[in-house]
Order: C-alpha cells, then sequence, then structure tokens
C-alpha cells in the first residue's frame, strides 16, 4: 500500500492529496485531527489535545488513533507525537465530577497527586469547599460549568457524572406519519446519533454536540432526543424564521399539541411546554452596562432539556449563562463544529464533547444528501481598480475585492445557465447585492426585510413560482429551501469555514429527481479574497468535497 502520511514531530500531519490512499487516510486521521491547511497537493492537519478528548468522547481509543498514524505514514511515527497523544488521552476523564448526599458535589480520582495538584491550582480554589479528603474534593454545585472551565485549562478535561435535573414531565413521541403525509422513522445515523446523546438515560450521557451537515434532518435528531427526555424543552436558534421552522416540524412529525409549543423573539413572548427562542432576543439589552432582560427564562419553567441549534454560533453571553445550569440536559446541533472567537473550547466543557460526526460525502454516498459539485472562478479586478487596491489597507482591499463588479457579469452569465434550476445567491455586502437586484430583477432578503416577507419569499421559492433568490448572511443558517440545487456566493466573511458549511449546506437537501448541486464561489483573482477563499475552503476539504477552478472568461 502506498502511504500517504508525514506524521512530523510537531504534532502536524502532511497529506499527499496525489496519492491512491488520500481518501482512506483523510477519513481514517479527520476524527482527532484538525485540518488547518489545503494547497493544491499537500494537506496540513494538526493533532492537539481538544481533538483528540472530543474524538475520545466518541469512543475512539488511543490505540485507534495511533494505529491510524502507523497504518499511513511513510515514516516511523515520532516518539514524542505518540507519547503526548498518550498522555491527553490519559488525561481524559481521569477528574471526574460526582453526585453526592443528593444535593453536593465532589471532584474524584483514583490519582491522588492529581487531586492534590487540581485542589492547589489557584484557577480552581474560588470553586472548591475545603481540602482533598479521602481521594474526593468538594466543590460548589453553583460553580460546576466554572469548574469545568478551570479544568480543561489546567489539562484536566473532567468527565461530569453529576447527573441532571429531571425537569418537568412532557409526554411525546414521534409520529409514524407526519401530518403531510410522510411515513416517520429516523435515519440510521439519526438514531444513532441520538442513542450517543443519550446514553441510555445514565448520567454518562445527557450532554454534548451532535455534528451532522445542513440538510441531513439534525431538527429530527432534536425531536428524536426529546422523545428520550420527555421533558420540558427550551429550543434555542438564531432567528424568528427558524423558530417557526422548528414548530412546523415539531407540530408536523411529534405528537405535540398546539398549545404545547411556545415562540419567544422580538415579536411574541409565549412561553409553554416546549418554547423556542431566538439568541437575539436572550442576548438583548437596552445598553452594554444593563443586564440581559430575558435570560429569566432559562429559569421559568422547569427545563429537562436545552437545545442549541447552531451551536458554533452561540453567543458568548449563553455560554455565560449555561455555565450556570449545569443540571440541565444539553443537546448542541452544528454542521461544523469551527467557531471564528476559537471558543471550541467553551462547546467543549459547556455544552458537552461531541458525540456523534459522520463526514458528509459518506451521507452523501448513502443518498441521505445531494451530491454537490464545487466550484471557484476566479474573476480578474477592472483595470481601473488596481491601482486603488494596491493602495488600501487590507481591510478595504478585501472589500474591494469582494466587490468586483465584474463579478455581476459571470453572475449573470452563471443564472442564464441554471435557468432550470433553484438558484440561491448570497452575498456579504448590500451595495453588492443591491445592484445584482437590479440587474437579475429578482427578490432580495437582508436583515431588514420584515419577517412576513421573507416568509412569503422563501415560500414562493419553496413552491417553484420563484427561481432565483437573492440573499444576504441572514441566508447563512436555519432557513429550509429543500429544492434550491445552485448557490452562487458572491462574497462572503472573510475566511470563515463555518459560513462555508452553512452555505454549502442551503443545497444539500436531496432533490427529487436525484440530480447534482451546484456550489459557485467567485473571488477576486490573486486579491485578499482569493487568499481568504483558500481558508474558506478548508471546511470542505475536510468533509472530501474538491473545487474546480475556473477563470471568469470559462463561463460562458
Amino acid at each position: 500500500m502506498i502511504r500517504p502520511l508525514i506524521v512530523q514531530s510537531d504534532r502536524t500531519i502532511l497529506l499527499e492529496v496525489g496519492s491512491p490512499g488520500y481518501a482512506e487516510a483523510r477519513d481514517a486521521i479527520s476524527p482527532f485531527a484538525e485540518l488547518e491547511k489545503s494547497p493544491e497537493h499537500v494537506h496540513t492537519y494538526r493533532i492537539t489535545p481538544l481533538s483528540v478528548w472530543n474524538a475520545a468522547a466518541t469512543g475512539l481509543s488511543g490505540v485507534e488513533m495511533l494505529d491510524a498514524l502507523v497504518r499511513y505514514s511513510k515514516y516511523p511515527v515520532p516518539r514524542n507525537v505518540a507519547r503526548e497523544m498518550e498522555t491527553w488521552i490519559g488525561r481524559y476523564g481521569r477528574v471526574r465530577l460526582e453526585a453526592v448526599n443528593g444535593s453536593g458535589m465532589q471532584l474524584v480520582s483514583e490519582d491522588s497527586v492529581i487531586l492534590a495538584e487540581v485542589g492547589a491550582n489557584p484557577m480552581l480554589r474560588p470553586y472548591l469547599l475545603g481540602e482533598v479528603e479521602g481521594g474526593r474534593l468538594a466543590v460548589n454545585p453553583v460553580y460546576r460549568g466554572h469548574v469545568k472551565q478551570a479544568l480543561i485549562k489546567i489539562g484536566y478535561p473532567v468527565e461530569d457524572l453529576a447527573g441532571y435535573v429531571t425537569g418537568g414531565a412532557l409526554e411525546l413521541g414521534l409520529r409514524e406519519t407526519s401530518l403531510g403525509g410522510i411515513p416517520m422513522s429516523l435515519r440510521p445515523y439519526q438514531s444513532a446519533s441520538v442513542d450517543a446523546f443519550w446514553q441510555n438515560g445514565s448520567v454518562r450521557g445527557g450532554s454534548g454536540v451532535v455534528v451532522l451537515p445542513c440538510g441531513a434532518g439534525k431538527t429530527v435528531v432534536g425531536m428524536g432526543v426529546m422523545t428520550k427526555c420527555r421533558t420540558k424543552t427550551l429550543i434555542l436558534t438564531t432567528h424568528t424564521i427558524a423558530v417557526r421552522q422548528w414548530r412546523d416540524e415539531l407540530l408536523d412529525k411529534t405528537s405535540l399539541r398546539e398549545d404545547e409549543v411556545g415562540e419567544y423573539t422580538g415579536d411574541t413572548k409565549d412561553v409553554r411546554s416546549v418554547t423556542i427562542a431566538t439568541y437575539q432576543i436572550l442576548t438583548y439589552r437596552r445598553s452594554k452596562t444593563e443586564a440581559f432582560l430575558h435570560f429569566d427564562l432559562f429559569r421559568r419553567n422547569d427545563w429537562g432539556l436545552i437545545v442549541y441549534d447552531e451551536v458554533h454560533l452561540l453567543p458568548a453571553p449563553v455560554f455565560r449563562i449555561t455555565a450556570e445550569i449545569q443540571a440541565t440536559r444539553r443537546l448542541g446541533l452544528t454542521a461544523t463544529l469551527v467557531r471564528e472567537d476559537g471558543k471550541e473550547e467553551d462547546v467543549f466543557t459547556l455544552i458537552g464533547p461531541k458525540r456523534f460526526d459522520v463526514p458528509w460525502k459518506v451521507l452523501e454516498s448513502q443518498g441521505w444528501i445531494a451530491t454537490a459539485r464545487c466550484f471557484e472562478i476566479r474573476v480578474p479586478l477592472p483595470e481601473h481598480q488596481r491601482l486603488e487596491y494596491a493602495l488600501e489597507d487590507n481591510r478595504t482591499k478585501f472589500r474591494i475585492a469582494s466587490e468586483n463588479q465584474d463579478k455581476i457579469a459571470v453572475v449573470e452569465r452563471l443564472v442564464a445557465r441554471h435557468a432550470k434550476d433553484q438558484v440561491l445567491v448570497i452575498g456579504q455586502y448590500l451595495d453588492q447585492l443591491e445592484t445584482l437586484q437590479k440587474v437579475l430583477k429578482t427578490p432580495l432578503i437582508t436583515g431588514k426585510t420584515p419577517n412576513a416577507v421573507r416568509s412569503k419569499l422563501y415560500d414562493e421559492f419553496r413552491e417553484g413560482k420563484l427561481k432565483l433568490l437573492l440573499i444576504s448572511k441572514v441566508g447563512n443558517f436555519a432557513v429550509d429551501l429543500p429544492d434550491a440545487n445552485v448557490l452562487i456566493q458572491v462574497s462572503g466573511t472573510y475566511g470563515s469555514r463555518q459560513e462555508e458549511a452553512q452555505r454549502l449546506g442551503r443545497i444539500l437537501r436531496p432533490k427529487k429527481g436525484g440530480e447534482t448541486a451546484s456550489f459557485y464561489t467567485l473571488v477576486s483573482q490573486d486579491t485578499r479574497d482569493q487568499e481568504f477563499a483558500a481558508n474558506r475552503q478548508l471546511f470542505l476539504t475536510e468533509q472530501g468535497y474538491s473545487y474546480r477552478i475556473s477563470d471568469a472568461h470559462e463561463i460562458r
């Protein structure tokens, strides 16, 4: 077998893209290594403590991780890499958080030296009650989340076995047939993800993140978890349209009645047994010095489960309140664990570790999501803008390149090529989108578009009455447009991998005719736009997609 890996002593892994064993090796290492760079010929991964701990949380053993490196590496795996991985894996769960006497809580470890180290650490001292005694260290239950955050910072990710509150009882189940007449059952990977989270109702489950592609039915996974917990549930999502999509899905696919499902948004404040709220309303306050007005929602209705939709977008203030409600079961749903703010550790500690993940290309091969082709189209800057671009600072350079006026003609040609398809055109800058609206003579949805108008346009697009729709970054997440099969990205948020994941996900729902989806990214050639596009594409490389690169003049 030709071995495509080179494992280096700095814990980076070089993977040769042209090797016959590339795809197999990529799938073997991606559960425990993070992709850093993906140029044409050699991709660079890095092994980190968090990547190893997340893999361990899904059940992958240290032996399996090391075996993958040995199996695909051209050269012997450096001893220090194997040793560091063994050390990190050995630290996962060495300290446990356990309940005692009903309301108390203790840190427990079979290693008295580790417990002494933990007990003496100044980051933990404010949350401790007394000293180490009999292999146990009492902690203040109020600071359960803070204790977990401190422990991961000193290299001991705690296994939280302290259990959960039951929450208010709620009887619900999945329908055998949805109200829309579709037979209802969990797909195999959805059922596996529910079981991985639930862990038979034991204290080893009940918190964590399920990573699945957009279009793979994360909402249904949330419903599956709800039927296991059978408790009052708070669902947090990105915007009002997403709230209503969740509500419609719950009423269509579960036994919940309309009077059991409430909406908590800027429009409506209706707390029911299942309440769906936006992150925006929860983080609203009149000024930066005032309290968050709606945080009391977390404590108002005896919740037994909180679902964090699009957990990679969770705002920092919601992390803070989540640290205080660790006794409530917590499910995170996302297409990618990548966060642009670097708070992956907070997701791990406060929501929970990754419980389930499956490569997008695996679900594509099984027919659960659409096959997608990805294209990068390089558009030269107009001659009159080149000097202006050259003289500006980096931030302005990126905007000039992103709004390259010659992208407009390329979009026109692509729209004409896909005249019979359901096409979304998405961008970052409103001036650019408004220009496209005039040229293409089609509706535009932005953050200022009223929810009623958005819903009407989305409905028309779903029904095929509208074949082309322009959307700003509000279309990045939690918008259900199952028949969209072409997406043209004219500009984006710098090098955001999470945005790339969300945008590709807009066109991955399986198509009735089984046709292939097309994802186009327009970048200005030899500019900051092209540099950032390379970083955005890291996500697609992780998932097994590759880009075909074309020049603008090739698009006819």
